[in-house]
């Protein structure tokens, strides 16, 4: 998205590195300046900005809230925008350890006081209800979506679906992701008699422990594990594949639920934060109370065992996806970031 508006403005990106980064890059027209490393990214910030950054002239900082705050407002000395994906909350205790799901729920705790009367960007309405629960000025915050290349993830007549009933599961093995959701209702259907396949890829710690109850359920020879997969096998996948699938209790968007939806491709989702702005029921696929196993699997076999109904869920979620365009994004946080400007001169 920063991408598309450096194409016009001068866009500087501050970012945490890893070993054997380049401290400094230039990338699609923005210029980019690495300093720490995952775990120390938002102590390195500050220091780093004082050194090479304070006298740059910027006219606004966009701190995008990833897990962590760096509390920008604090230290940068110009106008703050607050680009919100998603808060953990509670559900950091559903992934990480005790200690860090804990500092990760403590550092939430101020943002109200620091970030609650500047504006912000949420990228769903889910989040956006998120911020103002916990103090934000509904006033304050603007909803603005994410994007998906609609170009690039598209149909393809000549790509027909798998021959067998495939669902897809298309992201990080991370333990709060809730895979093994899936993994239950595809056992259920198959001691129901349904013959159905299940592609689960992507990388994450969770994927020993979601191999070790593939075993346990005796899907070896439904489930398949094919670990990461390039942009180019991923649209084939959601292009071939019946129904996509994602069962997290929570998400700032829910990215895939819209590349699939791009490809023509329906979702079952939890009726979760997020998965809910990302999927219309009943219209690009359905929402399922998040944690019932019995309704995921229903409504799984209903798409599994009736192709008309996954086109016709399918054609929906392509009309959807075609209105959340990266392009459009940029222009609605361009004209967001003017009005933070007039506002301030």
């Amino acid at each position: 998205m920063f991408g598309r508006l450096a194409e016009t403005h001068q866009v500087s990106l501050l970012v945490s590195g890893w070993p054997g980064a380049a401290p400094r890059e230039h990338l699609d027209e923005l210029d980019v300046h690495r300093t720490g490393l995952r775990h120390t990214f938002p102590l390195a910030a500050p220091y780093y900005y004082r050194r090479h950054l304070r006298n740059a002239g910027f006219d606004l900082v966009v701190e995008d809230l990833n897990k962590v705050p760096v509390f920008a407002p604090l230290w940068t000395g110009r106008p703050v925008v607050l680009l919100v994906h998603h808060l953990f909350g509670r559900t950091a205790f559903q992934e990480a350890s005790a200690p860090v799901a804990a500092a990760t729920w403590l550092l939430e705790r101020p943002l109200p006081w620091c970030y609650g009367n500047l504006p912000a960007e949420a990228v769903s309405q889910s989040t956006a209800a998120d911020l103002v629960a916990r103090g934000f000025h509904r006033d304050r915050v603007i909803v603005i979506e994410n994007g998906v290349d609609t170009s690039f993830y598209s149909p393809d007549p000549a790509v027909a679906r798998f021959p067998e009933p495939t669902a897809l599961y298309l992201g990080r093995l991370k333990r709060y992701k809730r895979v093994d959701l899936i993994l239950n209702a595809v056992a259920l259907l198959r001691d129901q008699g349904l013959t159905m396949r299940l592609i689960v890829t992507g990388q994450g710690d969770a994927a020993a422990e979601l191999h070790s109850l593939r075993e346990r359920l005796g899907l070896q020879n439904v489930v398949d594990f094919p670990g990461y997969v390039s942009e180019e096998e991923k649209r084939s996948l959601f292009r071939r594949t019946w129904v996509h699938l994602l069962t997290s209790p929570k998400e700032g968007w829910g990215i895939s639920n819209l590349e699939a939806a791009a490809c023509g491709t329906p979702t079952v989702a939890s009726d979760s934060p997020g998965l809910r702005d990302s999927v219309i029921h009943e219209q690009t696929g359905y929402l399922v109370p998040h944690g019932d196993v019995a309704a995921l699997a229903e409504r799984l076999r209903l798409l599994l065992t009736a192709p008309e109904l996954c086109d016709r869920l399918g054609n929906g979620a392509r009309r959807f996806a075609e209105h959340f365009t990266w392009q459009r994004a940029a222009l609605a946080t361009e004209a967001h970031l003017q009005s933070v400007l007039d506002r301030v001169a």
